[in-house]
């Protein structure tokens, strides 16, 4: 009878054991366990220093931001010229290409440099631009003084690192109509009209007009700002000059451009 009753004792105290056990390793599994993985995961991102979900390059292509330049076209510099406003003042055009569509870059430094006849530098301005995505556009810049001396070169170069993301044109949907020249022998002005054919609003767009003559040649250019433009909404816009041309007008490029923004 005392063998009896030990076998029981010593049954339930294993089966107590065994409950107990078993109890322990249900609460580290439901819930310790998920506490303790979630703590030590840290889901991939795009500035975790690895690469991972699908980038290209450590934290660059894939799903971010940042673009894995390796994969991308070079852009150029099509051209660059500068054009007498007055006596001794030149507004100076460049023309650049970025053939990456949906790439850009926000924040470019550049540079223009004036040369005279004897290789000399006589002016320089600097400035930040974005590289659009994506397609053909000028940079401007007016009234470069040169102290009176001619320019006969004229040298544009990008100055700074490019970081290249994603981008979206935002002038996309914004259309330059009714392009009308007149006064060409007094004082050149163009009139256009600005047409936002989009359902937003769009903000600060610059508008640089560049002129050609008859073999493709640039022979003048100017900027006007268009502060905003409503859904739908024409604005008209002009351009002038205060000389004569030196050639006949053959074509006129008028190109929109506006800040585009990172997406969220």
């Amino acid at each position: 009878m005392f063998d009896i009753l030990t076998t029981m004792v010593s049954s339930w105290a294993r089966n107590r054991q065994i409950l107990y056990g078993g109890g322990v390793l249900l609460f580290f599994f439901v819930i310790i366990a998920p506490i303790v993985f979630v703590s030590m995961y840290e889901p991939a991102s795009c500035f975790d220093g690895k690469l991972n979900q699908e980038e290209t390059d450590i934290d660059r292509g894939g799903p971010c931001q940042l673009l894995d330049e390796r994969l991308l076209q070079p852009h150029a510099v099509l051209w660059s010229r500068a054009f007498p406003v007055r006596d001794g003042f030149y507004n100076a055009v460049t023309y650049i290409e970025n053939p990456n569509q949906g790439a850009g870059v926000y924040d470019a430094a550049y540079q223009f440099k004036l040369y005279d006849e004897k290789n000399i530098l006589i002016a320089e301005r600097f400035g930040r631009v974005p590289v659009f995505s994506g397609k053909v556009f000028p940079i401007f810049e007016s009234r470069i003084d040169t102290g009176n001396r001619v320019p006969v070169r004229t040298f544009f170069s990008f100055v700074s690192d490019f970081t290249w993301e994603r981008m979206d044109d935002p002038t996309i949907g914004i259309s330059i109509q009714n392009e009308r020249i007149s006064a060409l022998d007094t004082a050149p002005r163009i009139d256009a009209v600005m047409h936002n054919n989009t359902v937003l609003a769009q903000d600060d767009i610059v508008v640089i007009a560049t002129l050609f003559d008859s073999v493709g040649n640039a022979i003048a250019s100017s900027r006007t700002l268009v502060e905003r433009i409503t859904p739908n909404e024409e604005v008209a816009i002009a351009f002038t000059w205060p000389r004569p041309f030196t050639s006949e007008v053959a074509r006129v490029d008028i190109v929109p451009l506006a800040l585009p923004k990172r997406s969220k």
